[in-house]
């Protein structure tokens, strides 16, 4: 039977031993390193499905394991650490970690946040592999978006969004359960000569949301994290 690994890279033996006996219970395959220096060898030897990362680490730096592993692996990375500072999680999102979480944490936080890397990294791949253009049908609870057709259903009606708010809406459907930071997604929807300027951001996130949500001031979908960017909740499929 095939069972997913995950390398813990943490040099807090006790939280460490948390990770491993939460994932193992699971049913993952674990292995636990102390050190930056360990965890970069050990993936330069070992398969591995995804990594969650401390920061603080006793040789090197967290964010500088995290800038080693991109350089050649996708694999998903999850930050846990106690640097609760949004630029401090916005520059690791910006720089190719999947997700953050803040200690402390529970075991079914984490559990619910490497499910959704792990879900993200396989639907990507697959993508990837298919090498053909996205039509794909996104579903994530009463919203359904066919993008070879370029219509999106709110609960079976059609919604009409401006290209923008569309653009918007893709990526979010393509990155469900992901935190996106502010300067991903303007990155992505409007190229880098916008820089930090989130108030254009902020001007089409709400009306995209006035047309999404059931009830704009208090999002079900797009969620607000805040001083960092926004993440789309995953819903389970309507029956």
């Amino acid at each position: 039977m095939f069972k997913e690994k995950i390398l813990v890279i943490e040099d807090d033996v006790q939280i460490q031993n948390f990770m491993i006996y939460t994932l193992e219970n699971a049913g993952f395959e674990v292995e636990g390193v102390v050190s930056g220096k360990a965890g970069i060898d050990y993936m330069v030897r070992k398969n591995i499905d995804l990594i969650l990362l401390d920061l603080g680490l006793p040789d090197i730096d967290g964010m500088d394991v995290l800038h080693k592993i991109r350089e050649w692996s996708e694999v998903p990375i999850i930050i846990v650490s106690a640097r609760d500072q949004d630029k401090e999680k916005a520059a690791a999102l910006d720089d190719g970690a999947d997700d953050y979480l803040t200690k402390p944490f529970s075991a079914t936080e984490l559990m619910a946040r490497i499910r959704v890397a792990l879900r993200h990294y396989y639907r990507m791949s697959h993508a990837k592999e298919e090498n053909k253009p996205d039509d794909t049908v996104y579903v994530n609870g009463g919203l359904r978006m066919d993008n070879g057709a370029h219509v999106v259903y709110k609960n079976g009606q059609e919604i009409h969004l401006t290209p923008l708010e569309y653009r918007l809406v893709l990526l979010f459907m393509q990155n469900v359960g992901k935190v996106l930071t502010y300067h991903t997604i303007l990155r992505k929807i409007w190229g880098e000569g916008y820089g930090e300027d989130t108030q254009v951001l902020r001007s089409v996130m709400a009306s995209t949301r006035r047309k999404i949500e059931n009830n704009p001031a208090k999002p079900e979908y797009i969620e607000t994290e805040i001083g960092i960017g926004y993440r789309m909740r995953e819903h389970e499929k309507e029956k």
